[in-house]
């Protein structure tokens, strides 16, 4: 009865532990992808999803997560005369404005930022007042009592450089709980516990063309690859 009872406590200890699902790439599937906003363009092509947009942009997975490991590749062009941004949202909602007559996304966002600022890999939350979590900015960052705890708070030398303007770039990003880790080509860039959002929509970014919006220039194309998400 005792070595009974002993296997069917380990059994039922064991049907309690999380347990990792293998990482699916979403890349390439369209049907796991949702275009909320009124504008903005998504197009697969070669095993990669180009976006285009005349603003800020989302194009978001259908579903939605809670705690996973997402790794993807981006490239942002370099061009002359306008400064191209990205980025990639997670643990995002949606709610309509009447401004842009349109859905919009909010929630964290892991940056991809090639300006002179060099915070690509930085903690922003897009669209809510909280703005900027790391790096701190001036004037745009009200984390509020939500961030708890920052485990790598100087944004040194070897952060700012990891990411390669005109290549292709690793991202990873690991969300479990309130704990909150980027990597941008293997250089952890954030760390945070940050108890704002527990889940929602993953999604990817264009901020936005003066070129794309006036002329159709596609030259301001931000390209993703290999997307793949695994959950906890």
């Amino acid at each position: 009865m005792r070595k009974s009872l002993l296997c069917a406590a380990l059994l039922s200890a064991a049907a309690s532990l999380s347990v990792s699902a293998d990482p699916v790439d979403i890349t390439h599937d369209q049907n796991l992808w949702m275009n909320v906003s009124s504008f903005g363009e998504a197009h697969w092509l070669g095993g990669e999803i180009h976006l285009l947009s005349s603003d800020n942009w989302f194009l978001l997975t259908k579903k939605r997560y809670r705690d996973f490991t997402l790794e993807l590749e981006v490239i942002v062009p370099e061009v002359e005369g306008e400064f191209i941004n990205s980025g990639i949202i997670f643990r995002a909602q949606t709610e309509y404005s009447a401004d842009i007559e349109s859905q919009f996304a909010f929630g964290y966002q892991a940056e991809v930022d090639p300006s002179d600022r060099r915070w690509s890999g930085g903690l922003y939350e897009q669209a809510t007042p909280r703005q900027w979590l790391f790096p701190a900015h001036a004037e745009r960052s009200a984390p509020g009592d939500h961030l708890k705890e920052n485990y790598s708070p100087d944004w040194t030398e070897e952060k700012a450089t990891a990411f390669k303007a005109g290549q292709w770039n690793h991202y990873k990003i690991s969300a479990r709980g309130p704990d909150i880790k980027i990597w941008v080509n293997d250089v952890l860039t954030t760390h945070v516990k940050d108890t704002h959002l527990s889940e929602g929509f993953i999604g990817i970014q264009h901020h936005g063309s003066q070129g794309f919006a006036q002329r159709g220039d596609t030259a301001y194309t931000v390209k993703f690859r290999n997307i793949s998400i695994e959950e906890h």
